[in-house]
């Protein structure tokens, strides 16, 4: 096993310019087969996965520039000290793809080409793997419900016994005013009962609130994210 390991850690020198272009291609490749691995079976935008692409490539080209030099180093880290993710925060897939393709970059900067394509790999496999499999899925889905009514009704219990009826368990999550305060808008975290048909909720709760807005999808709330 140590023999496998020593073999593995093939360090390629960053001394001249045919290594330094052979791992930027290397950090390119690995880039791609990342942004491969997240766009399977997910959501994605172009930006995010250029992004996974090139990022391994930077970071490789990072780690060269502070490579023994104490004050570069310095310099880098307060220049990164000034960047701001000012965007909506990211789901956890995109904050670990993101975290795989910097440490694929640190693997190629430090010369380790072959042990970081092992590395990526072994992550890769088991990205899809888990992607596959009904591996993390909640054995039942939390869906978000909306109930628009009157600011005339008074909303404390107004609905229970319907949720009661249709859904095992649910609470209310929040309450806010809408259609400049004439509204109560009730958001409420439900999950369906086996086989709870839907309409016949929806029929008995417009019934009760006069048939105003109803609204039920996915949680809203960064559930996914870190």
């Amino acid at each position: 096993m140590d023999k496998f390991f020593d073999s593995l850690m093939f360090c390629l020198r960053m001394t001249s310019a045919d290594h330094v272009l052979i791992g930027l291609v290397c950090a390119l490749v690995m880039g791609l087969i990342v942004s491969l691995v997240y766009m399977y079976k997910n959501t994605y935008t172009k930006s995010f996965v250029m992004t996974l692409v090139m990022l391994p490539a930077i970071t490789q080209m990072i780690i060269l520039l502070v490579n023994g030099n104490v004050g570069t180093g310095l310099a880098i880290m307060g220049a990164f000290s000034l960047v701001r993710f000012r965007s909506v925060p990211g789901s956890a897939r995109e904050i670990g793809s993101l975290f795989l393709a910097m440490s694929l970059g640190l693997f190629v900067g430090s010369g380790y080409v072959v042990l970081g394509f092992v590395f990526l790999a072994v992550i890769a496999i088991a990205m899809l793997l888990m992607s596959v499999t009904p591996f993390g899925t909640p054995a039942k889905e939390v869906k978000e419900l909306k109930i628009s009514i009157p600011e005339s009704l008074d909303y404390d219990g107004l609905m229970d016994d319907l949720l009661n009826k249709y859904c095992r368990p649910w609470h209310l999550e929040r309450v806010r005013t809408t259609n400049m305060g004439s509204l109560y808008e009730l958001t409420f975290h439900v999950t369906l009962k086996k086989n709870a048909p839907t309409k016949e909720m929806f029929d008995e709760i417009r019934c009760r609130n006069g048939n105003l807005p109803i609204a039920l999808g996915r949680v809203t709330a960064a559930k996914d994210t870190l």
